[in-house]
């Protein structure tokens, strides 16, 4: 199809096509990205990287990427970062990673503002800088950023950059909780542990563990068994909990 032919198609016929089999979605946007629209490119992109109705392909991903940054797609500039940062298709380069994130950063978009921010915080292929990350933070936050509104909380419960102040830490990990973060979600619920409130806390602990990644439930499961050792042997952590006594 050309790019004309997709243009001219009726929503609803666009929604048929898109509400078909995951095969069938995958290749009436495969025919949209190879016509040239970056919207398509970068969605296809999407598709080959989680193997969603078609075949995984990191390499064909981060290329599709590619070809929506250089028509200006915001998202696509932020996955080829996110590419070049956690080796999807292409070897590691947090320099490179750094470079793409800046740029959806400075147009605009609040996941590039977060993933700037981030290796600004942590100097992941810049030079750290906490003060400027948090700048980038709170822009995101403005912009409905649950993960940037956790990150901040950080700030304020470590002392980087702002005075340490655990309440005010509390309150940005509520609403980062509130917004859907995982991380903010098991944040606050260790904020209510510290406050005696063990029993409001066990809410938010589960969603974190339904949304968070293995990485993250082994590293729950380790501050759970401490804090609360009842929830530690929760259902989604025991696979962790048999590494740990096949380790010992």
């Amino acid at each position: 199809m050309t790019i004309a032919a997709i243009n001219a198609l009726r929503p609803d016929e666009v929604a048929r096509r898109l509400s078909g089999s995951p095969e069938q979605a995958a290749r009436f946007i495969g025919e949209a990205a190879a016509a040239g629209s970056a919207e398509a490119c970068a969605t296809y992109g999407q598709l080959l990287l989680d193997g969603q109705g078609v075949a995984r392909d990191p390499v064909a991903a981060l290329r599709w990427f590619g070809v929506a940054a250089a028509q200006g797609h915001l998202a696509a500039i932020n996955m080829v970062g996110r590419c070049h940062d956690l080796g999807w298709g292409t070897p590691v380069d947090k320099v490179s990673a750094a470079r793409w994130f800046k740029r959806a950063a400075e147009r605009g978009l609040d996941w590039g503002m977060y993933n700037w921010g981030t290796a600004l915080a942590l100097g992941a292929g810049v030079p750290e800088d906490k003060a400027a990350a948090l700048g980038w933070f709170e822009r995101a936050a403005v912009l409905g950023n649950a993960k940037a509104v956790n990150f901040i909380g950080s700030f304020h419960e470590d002392g980087w950059v702002v005075p340490r102040n655990v309440g005010r830490a509390a309150e940005f990990y509520e609403r980062a909780a509130a917004g859907g973060d995982f991380r903010g979600q098991f944040n606050h619920g260790r904020m209510l542990v510290a406050a005696g409130r063990v029993e409001d806390a066990r809410l938010w602990f589960e969603r974190a563990l339904a949304g968070g990644t293995e990485r993250f439930r082994g590293q729950a499961g380790e501050w759970l068994a401490e804090h609360v050792p009842d929830f530690s042997r929760h259902p989604r952590l025991r696979g962790h909990d048999d590494a740990r006594r096949g380790a010992s």
